[in-house]
């Protein structure tokens, strides 16, 4: 990505974050603004590498994609403020258990504090880990593949690491499970 487009990505990323902020609500709920749902999905041969995601879980606990290398992997980005977060977050659980032996789920707390995001998925009864990504920088990671400019955001990425697809706003059950479905398929042929 040269540098203008990174620029670019990075001031999307900070406008999103500031309209999510509560300042104002034109045209959103109580100040909050998502994603429209769109879908990109990216060929093999266009993907781009997702970036290694390292830090520390809700816990405190060091926590790496790494260690999921050779798996695909389901990229979450979310908030427990997040009306949609908490909208698919049944369904995230549910497709966790699904795919368990085949995909990784892994979460990116965003604009959150680690006990009410821990409350929040105890309730729910998520136990795939997220990182406590405290201002963004994690996220700003897919600047070089698909950006995020939305909460939330799903990526999906092929077990060879590369980016495969990318939701900004609230997926649903059948468009998560299909682009999973796909990208493992592709392992298959």
């Amino acid at each position: 990505m040269t540098p203008v487009a990174r620029l670019f990505a990075v001031a999307g990323l900070l406008a999103v974050l500031t309209a999510c902020s509560g300042v104002g609500n034109s045209g959103s709920t109580g100040g909050y603004v998502s994603g429209d749902g769109t879908v990109t999905v990216v060929d093999p041969g266009e993907r781009k590498a997702a970036p290694v995601l390292e830090g520390d879980d809700l816990e405190g606990e060091s926590l790496s994609t790494d260690d999921f290398a050779g798996k695909v992997v389901v990229v979450n980005v979310w908030g427990s403020w997040c009306p949609p977060c908490r909208s698919e977050a049944p369904m995230l659980k549910e497709l966790s258990e699904q795919y368990a032996d085949e995909v990784q789920f892994v979460g990116i707390l965003t604009r959150d504090n680690e006990s009410a995001a821990l409350a929040f998925n105890r309730k729910q009864g998520i136990d795939f880990p997220s990182f406590a990504d405290h201002g963004g920088r994690l996220e700003l990671g897919f600047a070089d593949s698909l950006p995020s400019l939305a909460i939330p955001t799903t990526w999906v990425v092929d077990a060879d690491g590369k980016v495969a697809g990318r939701v900004m706003g609230e997926v649903s059950a059948s468009t998560l499970a299909g682009m999973i479905d796909d990208v493992l398929a592709e392992a298959s042929q």
